[in-house]
């Protein structure tokens, strides 16, 4: 059997190894024409094509492409090795005179690969181009669509362009090939029609593989704004569709030191009507961005970062972020927004988001919208902020919420910005074992005429605030209550304590105010015309209730006849705090709370000054010494 397989696997082999040596003879004869050939025509080359005949058909090339004049001014120098390639320099490329006479832009130099058979067939074929030092100027017109040429191949195939059975479709007369395309040290500004703004981008470097015109496109694009580096990935298989204005399958991705972005799915560069994909954002400073950008937000500081993530799709008329994550400092979270557009009306961004922890106060700062500093001739000249171009309806929630040296828990708030007000409303926190509402508003002229701010706290546990924001002094310790309503004619940022004028109640069950002692207080009054507070400190002053009402204005507070009722005696104080240097200037007593132990406990008058946490109290002689009827 095995003797008999070995014959069989001779005979097979057998003719393969008389044809092999032939095979290989004839490939290598053929290898050896088609080098010789190939060494033939490089030499030979320069003596078969003229550089004029070269130059002209990139002279027409370029005029083809763009539909505007091409100019060479430059000395053409061909290369034959290892590729056939010429070079020109001093490129101008302008409408002819009979048109305009406009300018698209200028090239120091290109080069470009050419094919060395059309070339002695006496046709000319580009491929492999790379340009150095260019200068082009673009316009984007008023639907956001740019202006790229007067009427070449370019400009024909991007208007000529269809998009059937979900793929882009062009006539075999409009597709041409293009290759690869080098950008080196460029510069491009675009003029914005509907702004007026021009946009200068400087240093551009840029790589670019687009094979043919129907096929697709990949570009790398680098290029300096405002002193920051900005690197473009941008891929498409639609690219025609793209330039056009109209839907394409798109891949854009944004790096930068102060931006990192990244979109995947159907865009138009002239509408957001059709728009599908995922998109990510990542910003880490926040205020170099701004900065960067020519803005400014008061306060802003405190939002260090921000970043998202999100699907992104077009719903009616304006965009749905769903499966949305949000970031900002240490605080994420998750949720649906939309931004809604309609003409004739400002955008507005509206949705809920959920967080696990948050800090109020960079998110108060994201939505702070205020012109920057300096922009305040065009308020006055009717132009309007950003308050005014912008309505924000947001639902927020956090499980755990800071809000300055204030912790909340289950907090459920709201952002309004509409009509030229703004609101910040916390309709439900936990606060200190009690309950929170706030109410934040500001109004007028991007929050620069003013804001109010009310705050009421229901059974909260007084005691543990102080001790966690570390007050000094003798301070009521107890559960209670408090109601405070403050308003401002400035904005809120530019607010100090003499601008705020408002009112104040705070009432409490039972409690203990340490560093007060009445029967030392009494003890020391009796035996001195004056005293610091801290000589009658050596206990605490109980008491079953307390009731205090303030009002705010010019820098102070005045105290209206706060009541500190004990079990035995009540403790009266009226009188002006002010608030930055903590003087105290004070009307005082002491008296029996049961008027029928007023001879035991007789009404005592004081007069408080200083400064806190250890002001100075002098007792006030009685007329007649006969208590004050009550």
């Amino acid at each position: 059997m095995s003797t008999s397989r070995h014959r069989r696997w001779r005979r097979k082999i057998g003719p393969v190894s008389r044809w092999l040596p032939a095979f290989a003879r004839l490939s290598t004869v053929f290898l050896l024409i088609a080098l010789a050939l190939f060494v033939a025509l490089r030499v030979a080359a320069p003596y078969l094509i003229s550089t004029g005949f070269v130059r002209s058909g990139i002279e027409d090339a370029l005029s083809k492409w763009t539909g505007y004049h091409a100019e060479i001014k430059g000395s053409p120098a061909l290369e034959f090795w290892p590729t056939p390639r010429i070079t020109l320099n001093q490129i101008t490329i302008r409408q002819p005179r009979e048109s305009g006479d406009k300018l698209l832009g200028s090239i120091e130099s290109l080069s470009a690969d050419f094919s060395l058979i059309d070339a002695l067939r006496g046709r000319t074929s580009f491929h492999e181009f790379h340009l150095v030092r260019p200068n082009l100027a673009l316009t984007r017109d008023e639907k956001g669509l740019i202006d790229w040429s007067y009427a070449g191949l370019l400009a024909r195939a991007i208007s000529g362009v269809r998009y059937e059975n979900g793929a882009e479709v062009l006539d075999p007369d409009l597709d041409a090939e293009i290759g690869a395309v080098t950008v080196e040290d460029g510069t491009l500004v675009v003029t914005d029609v509907k702004t007026a703004k021009a946009y200068h981008f400087g240093s551009v470097t840029a790589d670019i593989a687009w094979p043919r015109l129907s096929g697709a496109i990949s570009a790398v694009v680098i290029a300096r704004i405002n002193g920051e580096d900005l690197k473009v990935d941008f891929a498409s298989r639609q690219p025609l569709l793209a330039f056009a204005g109209r839907n394409a399958e798109t891949r854009t991705s944004l790096t930068s030191n102060l931006l990192t972005a990244h979109f995947q799915g159907i865009a138009s560069i002239a509408s957001l009507s059709a728009l599908s994909g995922n998109i990510t954002a990542s910003i880490p400073d926040v205020p170099a961005l701004l900065t960067w950008s020519g803005k400014s937000i008061p306060g802003i500081a405190t939002l260090k970062s921000a970043s998202l993530e999100s699907d992104i799709m077009s719903s009616g008329n304006g965009l749905r972020f769903n499966n949305l994550s949000l970031s900002l400092n240490e605080a994420s979270a998750t949720g649906v927004m939309d931004l809604f557009t309609q003409p004739g009306k400002r955008p507005k961004i509206g949705g809920t988001l959920a967080f696990d922890q948050m800090n109020l106060k960079p998110f108060l700062d994201a939505f702070a919208l205020r012109l920057a500093a300096g922009e305040a001739e065009e308020i006055s000249a009717g132009i309007g902020g950003p308050l005014q171009a912008l309505d924000v309806d947001v639902r927020l929630s956090a499980r755990r919420a800071q809000m300055g040296l204030f912790e909340l828990s289950d907090v459920g708030a709201s952002m309004i910005v509409a009509g030229g007000e703004a609101k910040f409303d916390i309709g439900d926190s936990q606060f200190e074992g009690g309950e929170m509402t706030a109410h934040l508003e500001a109004t007028q002229r991007d929050f620069d005429g003013g804001g109010k701010l009310q705050l009421s706290i229901r059974n909260a546990d007084f005691a543990a605030l102080a001790e966690r924001l570390a007050l000094k002094g003798p301070l009521p310790l107890a559960t209670g209550s408090f109601d405070l309503d403050l308003q401002s004619p400035k904005a809120i940022w530019t607010t100090g304590l003499a601008d705020v004028t408002g009112k104040l109640h705070f009432w409490t069950g039972e409690g203990t105010i340490p560093g007060i002692d009445a029967a030392a207080l009494r003890t020391q009054a009796a035996e001195k015309p004056f005293f610091p507070l801290s000589a009658a400190a050596g206990g605490a002053f109980a008491f079953n209730q307390l009731n205090l009402q303030a009002d705010f204005a010019n820098g102070t507070a005045e105290l209206h006849d706060a009541h500190i009722t004990g079990a035995t005696q009540t403790l009266t104080l009226s009188g002006v705090i002010t608030y930055q240097s903590n003087g105290l200037a004070l009307s005082g007593s002491l008296e029996a709370t049961d008027p029928a132990k007023a001879a035991e406990l007789p009404l005592l008058p004081f007069f408080i000054g200083g400064s806190w946490p250890n002001p100075v109290i002098s007792p006030v002689p009685l007329f007649g010494n006969r208590p004050h009827a009550q």
